[in-house]
């Protein structure tokens, strides 16, 4: 096995995860399975292969910048719950 039981309790208790004896079991086991797999795809010769970021080719659409009208600020603040001095009013969410 590449990865323990130990490793699968400290990773889950990093992420603040609660599991149970027989989840710890199948997520070292399904762990292990990818790290096996990870260790046949560092296997294969990758020496002649062009670094991808996606499987097709992707091209970007551009256009050009345009000013356009938009809502006034009386427009925008209409559904607000509540507002002051034009700016939506929020709760402060500082601890």
């Amino acid at each position: 096995m590449k990865i323990t039981k130990k490793e699968v309790e400290y990773v889950a208790r990093l992420a603040r995860l609660a599991l149970s004896e027989a989840e710890k079991e199948k997520m070292t086991a399904q762990l292990d399975s990818i790290l096996q797999y990870m260790d046949k795809l560092n296997s294969l010769d990758t020496k002649n292969v062009e670094p991808t970021s996606h499987v097709l080719p992707l091209n970007n659409v551009w256009r050009e910048d345009k000013v356009q009208p938009s809502l006034s600020r009386e427009e925008m603040l209409a559904n607000a719950p509540e507002q002051a001095e034009g700016f939506y009013k929020v709760k402060k969410v500082i601890e």
